[in-house]
């Protein structure tokens, strides 16, 4: 399965701005820039996105975890929090913080711990964001 998705942009770094658009349509041109990315301006940004495919993979994996073990959660509610901090010249996403608050009757706390540990260690983003990145780059 390949899922994919595209980035526009036009101008320079700080003054430019661009779009991103999904294959499946969700995101229609939407406008990310400078200014979405480190100020408040409305838009998405790439930490953003990084942060939302995290708390959805993770939950969705844990979803399962409980499935599978005999469990049905009635809530499971992530908020994953993306670091973007300033590398050398640039700058580096250091972490992802997953905050996790579920209600799954007759679990236990261990039972709970282990379950979700195990649904972020198998999570496919948890596993990308240490993923070899292959890059295919040309001038058109």
């Amino acid at each position: 399965m390949i899922r994919k998705a595209t980035a526009f942009w036009h101008g320079t770094g700080r003054d430019g701005s661009g779009h991103l658009s999904s294959e499946s349509g969700v995101l229609a041109e939407t406008p990310y820039s400078f200014k979405t990315r480190f100020e408040n301006e409305k838009g998405t940004n790439p930490e953003e996105l990084i942060a939302a495919a995290h708390a959805g993979c993770f939950t969705m994996a844990l979803a399962f975890g409980l499935q599978l073990a005999g469990f049905t959660p009635t809530e499971l509610s992530t908020e994953a929090a993306v670091t973007l901090e300033p590398d050398g010249k640039g700058f580096k996403i250091s972490k992802s913080a997953l905050t996790l608050r579920a209600k799954v009757p007759n679990l236990d706390e261990a039972g709970f711990a282990r379950i979700a540990g195990e649904a972020e260690k198998n999570c496919p983003v948890s596993k990308v964001l240490n993923a070899a990145i292959t890059l295919d780059a040309k001038l058109i």
